[in-house]
């Protein structure tokens, strides 16, 4: 078989309509260049840290991608062991050929998807690659990857420069010390910025397994006495503030559902002994979780860090695979949620205060008219996440803007948010969002509905100014 040509077309994700493809056309052309903003990831501050060279394509592009290793698993019928899967598993030169060879010959599941945008633009536009992904050509661009690895310009700090990273996220335990961060910063010829994230998910559930082991850490870690809920709280608002001074700006949170409402204190203090003796159940844990995201939710009225909710996620769903693999493999499935009255308390208590920023994504698309425009509508210290995760492709995020703008605005939004590990595909994951959101307002200027030096100034706002102003960067 003949190998095809791998050529993204210039013009690719914009409108069919010709007239609105021309305004496309010129609005993108005023953000394709614009420095990258990317307040919520997970790329490991050591790669930049260590600045130590990639090892070879598969755990550089395949590996740390869920969203592709889950596709070749349900498409594919591929083993995620096959793929490099957990993040992290040492791979020699055969086994990292042969997933990359898996990627390539299963090529076809990804048409349409986010994922073949994502890879097309990596190698074309990253890696030079110029012919299309198959079994017949996987070994070609694997070597002409694996060249481009060895050379210098492909090292992390590199990368991070030519792909013009103004700003980049990390997602941090409570309990790290964040020596990568320090040891990045403390560098002089390092002149970028990568800021923590205090991620606090599982400090916050009284009834995990390991909860009373986690929160023991947490209380040597900051001195404090953490057997009251007092001590765990000032415990809490210790880590926030180290997190803070090494350059954090967020904090994000992800639980089963949204909701936040407050116990007594006298309650609050029967439930958290029975978490810390190891008795509590899980409905009185879940009571116990919703008070203390209420009680984080305070915590940045006061330290001013933004707080990021992202609820409803039946997380590793295939349990023989989370057993065998761990978190995070692509085993993920999205729910139904509720907003309006979950997200009550937090903002009756706090939605209007000075400072307070929230963030709150969603997978249920359902409720973007419904609830969540409506609610950063009118409270002061709300946003709108950007669509991401299951929803973070072409048809979603034009959906996203459908469904929110009429409501919320542009300005009650928070900017992109690419979420990845796969740290080659930052720059991918931008530039569709930026081909989406110029195609919407390119509509807008072709129906008359907005002139387009508003367009234009949209458009730029939505990549920098946005993110800066919402998540305080």
């Amino acid at each position: 078989m003949t190998s095809q040509p791998l050529s993204p077309h210039p013009d690719r994700l914009f409108p069919a309509d010709t007239r609105v493809r021309d305004i496309t056309r010129e609005l993108y052309s005023q953000v394709k260049d614009l420095p990258i903003i990317s307040p919520h990831g997970h790329v490991p501050v050591e790669w930049l840290a260590d600045d130590i060279p990639f090892t070879d394509p598969t755990t550089l592009l395949l590996t740390p991608d869920h969203y592709t290793n889950r596709m070749l698993h349900g498409a594919g019928g591929v083993e995620l062991s096959e793929l490099g899967v957990p993040v992290g598993t040492p791979l020699n030169e055969k086994q990292a050929r042969h997933a990359f060879r898996l990627l390539c010959e299963n090529w076809k599941y990804f048409r349409g998807t986010p994922v073949q945008f994502w890879f097309e633009s990596e190698f074309h536009d990253v890696f030079g690659v110029k012919v299309r992904p198959s079994a017949e050509t996987a070994d070609e661009i694997y070597d002409q990857i694996a060249a481009c690895l060895e050379k210098p310009e492909y090292r992390p700090r590199a990368l991070y420069k030519r792909f013009n990273i103004a700003a980049l996220a990390t997602t941090d335990d409570p309990c790290s010390d964040l020596a990568g961060h320090a040891k990045l910063n403390s560098d002089p010829e390092w002149d970028g910025r990568v800021v923590p994230t205090f991620r606090p998910d599982a400090y916050l559930e009284p009834a995990r397994r390991d909860w009373v082991e986690l929160t023991k850490k947490l209380g040597e870690l900051t001195d404090t006495d953490v057997s009251t809920y007092a001590g765990n709280l000032e415990a809490m608002r210790k880590r926030r503030q180290y997190f803070k001074d090494h350059g954090a700006v967020s904090s994000d949170h992800s639980h089963a559902d949204a909701r936040c409402e407050r116990l007594s204190d006298e309650e609050a203090d029967r439930l958290y002994k029975e978490a810390w003796n190891g008795i509590i159940s899980l409905e009185d844990g879940a009571a116990l979780r919703r008070h203390m995201l209420n009680d984080q939710a305070r915590l940045a009225v006061e330290d001013g860090l933004v707080m990021t909710l992202h609820p409803a996620v039946v997380r590793n769903h295939d349990t023989a695979a989370f057993e065998r693999y761990g978190a995070d493999v692509g085993g993920d499935v999205p729910h139904a949620v509720e907003f309006s009255r979950s997200l009550r308390p937090i903002l009756d208590s706090y939605g209007n205060a000075d400072g307070f920023h929230l963030v709150v994504f969603t997978m249920d698309e359902t409720t973007y008219s419904r609830e969540l425009a409506p609610l950063a509508g009118y409270y002061r210290g709300m946003y709108v996440g950007a669509p991401w995760w299951f929803i973070d492709e072409t048809d979603a995020i034009m959906r996203f803007r459908r469904s929110v703008t009429g409501y919320a605005g542009f300005y009650k939004t928070s900017g992109f948010i690419d979420d990845t590990r796969a740290f080659c595909s930052i720059p991918a994951r931008h530039d569709v969002a930026r081909r989406v959101d110029c195609s919407f307002l390119g509509n807008l200027v072709a129906e008359h509905r907005l002139a387009m030096d508003e367009a234009v100034e949209t458009a730029v706002d939505l990549v920098t100014t946005q993110p800066k102003k919402v998540f305080k960067l």
